[in-house]
């Protein structure tokens, strides 16, 4: 089982979204630029995420996630659906609107329809973007990727007729993308799952053999994690002035289901991190201390202080991180909670590479 040092900090994934993303997306669908302008953008705004990690002194970055999204809403196409739903060829087609959500009956996702067995040879492009960040990146690089279960849970299927096997055949698809992933160099991948307490048991279930399916055979040194929320969802006609809700955050949380997943840590909110008190084994936990919900800028001790509530959880299990990813949030906010968090490893004694 591959661990970090203690207090090593981490970004769940998404960066801060300039704001002119929806403009210039607009100024495509006019014709006014081309797409391949947009896509120059897309690569300059990667950079800029990459550079205000490392300035921040976390540990672990990612590309922000900044390519697989085309503007600041939740979609289409999505960074964690839409973007991936359009690499796979079961899923071609017009998406329709699905509800998302038990708590406002009118939020929706244009959700892909499954047509068709999804097979595992496609390439989700996982590779491209690591060497991509790697060229540009002082810091080790970490690749996200929207678990088996979203993926499902959110499209329509008119294949399988069953999530089990469509999970399964998700799972497989994305066990050869973590292989050539991990054979080009990748050591930090991430599953990101937030729909769980939406699911019921059984569903879940499937779910964590399908990630285990995915993740299964990698080397010692890759690091696993997997991210486990409750949503991350800003939306409505004024979506620009908000910050991002729970939207996923209703039934039981499933951390005894969880704990089954054969990774290496978890990624929680930390005000979820006592539902793993006695589940977690030698695994470690991301504390998600700083919060992307609220538009305020945490010091470092308010961090610190998040984590030492968890008094049940060892240092030498214990990685810092936020409580999902800073896409809503204006770009010197989510450097400031960067800041926040390295400042908090400093206060607890955190090693230092």
């Amino acid at each position: 089982m591959a661990h970090y040092r203690k207090y090593t900090t981490t970004v769940v994934g998404a960066h801060s979204v300039p704001r002119w993303y929806e403009a210039l997306d607009r100024l495509v669908g006019l014709g006014q630029i081309s797409p391949a302008d947009f896509a120059d953008a897309q690569f300059r705004a990667t950079q800029a995420a990459i550079l205000e990690q490392e300035v921040a002194g976390v540990d672990v970055i990612t590309g922000g996630e900044m390519h697989r999204r085309t503007h600041n809403r939740h979609s289409p196409p999505n960074a964690m659906l839409n973007h991936f739903w359009q690499k796979i060829p079961a899923f071609q087609g017009v998406t329709r609107p699905k509800p998302i959500s038990r708590h406002d009956p009118n939020v929706f996702h244009p959700a892909a329809t499954c047509r068709g067995p999804i097979a595992e040879t496609t390439d989700l492009g996982l590779v491209d973007e690591f060497r991509s960040v790697s060229a540009f990146a002082r810091k080790p690089v970490k690749v996200t990727m929207t678990g088996p279960h979203l993926l499902a849970a959110v499209a329509y299927d008119e294949h399988y007729h069953d999530p089990r096997r469509m999970m399964s055949d998700l799972g497989k698809l994305l066990h050869q993308n973590f292989k050539r992933l991990a054979a080009a160099g990748c050591k930090h991948i991430q599953v990101d799952e937030p729909y769980f307490t939406v699911a019921d048991d059984d569903e879940v279930r499937a779910a964590v053999d399908a990630i285990n399916i995915a993740i299964e055979g990698l080397a010692d040194d890759v690091h696993v994690l997997v991210h486990i929320c409750q949503g991350n969802y800003a939306v409505g006609p004024d979506y620009d002035g908000q910050i991002g809700h729970r939207y996923f955050d209703t039934g039981r949380y499933k951390a005894d289901l969880i704990c089954q997943i054969d990774c290496d840590a978890y990624l929680v909110e930390h005000d979820m991190s006592g539902h793993y008190e006695g589940l977690l084994g030698n695994k470690q936990l991301g504390v998600g201390a700083v919060d992307v919900q609220a538009p305020n800028i945490e010091t470092g001790e308010q961090v610190a202080e998040r984590i030492r509530a968890q008094r049940w959880l060892a240092p030498e299990q214990t990685i810092i991180t936020s409580t999902c990813g800073f896409n809503h949030l204006p770009r010197h906010i989510a450097l400031g909670k960067l800041r926040a968090m390295t400042e908090a490893k400093a206060i607890m004694g955190g090693v230092w590479e």
